[in-house]
C-alpha cells in the first residue's frame, strides 16, 4: 500500500463526509518579502483565511489556518521555510494531516500570465519557479494542482529576479486585491466541486 492509498483508508476510517483538502500559498517570510508579487501565493490564502474567519498559528514549517467550507475541511499553509525549500513544508502537512496528492492545491505567482490572470493546473513542468521545483522534488512527481496567479512580466532583460521580488504599482495592487478574491472562489470551488470544474469555470476569469 502506498502512501496516499493510506490516506484516502484513513479517511474513510475517521469521517467519510467529509474531505480534507491542503492549500498552499507560496512565498517568503520576512518583512522585506512582504507584499512581493513572488509572494502572492500568501496573499491570496491570507484572503481565503479571512473571508473564512480563519486566523494562521505558527506551527512547523510554516503558518497553518484550519476551516470549513460546508463538507470540505481546507487546512491552509504559509511555508516559513522560503521558496525553495517549500516541499519541505508541502510534504510535513501532507503526511501530518493525511492528505491525498489529488486533495494539495499550490498557489503560486506566475510570470506568463496577466497581473490578476488565474489558470488552474493539475501537472506541469516548474517553468523555472524554484517553489515548485522543489515540491516535485520532495512529492517526487509533478502531478499536483497548481493554481497559477499572473503577476506580469514588464521588465527589461535581466532584471527577472529585481522584478519578481519587487511589488505591485498602486493600480496593480487594485487588480491583485480583486482577483485574490476571485482566487479564493476558485479555490473553493476546488474543494467543493473538484479540479476539472474549477478549471473550466476560472481559468483566465
Amino acid at each position: 500500500m502506498n502512501l496516499f492509498s493510506f490516506f484516502r483508508r484513513k479517511k474513510v476510517e475517521e469521517d467519510p463526509d467529509v474531505m480534507k483538502y491542503l492549500v498552499v500559498g507560496l512565498g517568503n517570510i520576512g518583512d522585506e518579502y512582504d507584499g512581493t508579487r513572488h509572494n502572492i501565493g500568501f496573499r491570496v490564502v491570507d484572503a481565503l483565511a479571512q473571508a473564512l474567519g480563519a486566523t494562521f498559528q505558527d506551527k512547523r514549517y510554516g503558518f497553518v489556518a484550519k476551516t470549513r467550507v460546508k463538507n470540505a475541511e481546507l487546512v491552509l499553509l504559509k511555508p516559513s521555510t522560503y521558496m525553495n525549500l517549500s516541499g519541505n513544508a508541502v510534504r510535513y502537512w501532507m503526511q501530518q494531516e493525511k492528505v491525498e496528492l489529488s486533495s494539495l492545491l499550490v498557489v503560486v505567482d506566475d510570470l506568463s500570465l496577466p497581473v490578476g490572470a488565474i489558470r488552474m493546473k493539475q501537472n506541469g513542468g516548474a517553468a523555472g519557479h524554484n517553489g515548485l521545483k522543489h515540491i516535485a522534488q520532495m512529492l517526487g512527481t509533478e502531478g499536483y494542482n497548481r493554481l497559477k496567479f499572473g503577476i506580469g512580466n514588464d521588465f527589461p532583460r535581466g532584471a527577472q529576479v529585481d522584478f519578481v521580488l519587487g511589488k505591485f504599482s498602486p493600480e496593480d495592487n487594485k487588480t491583485v486585491d480583486e482577483k485574490a478574491l476571485v482566487a479564493c472562489d476558485a479555490i473553493k470551488a476546488f474543494a467543493l466541486s473538484g479540479m476539472a470544474f474549477a478549471m473550466n469555470h476560472y481559468n483566465n476569469k
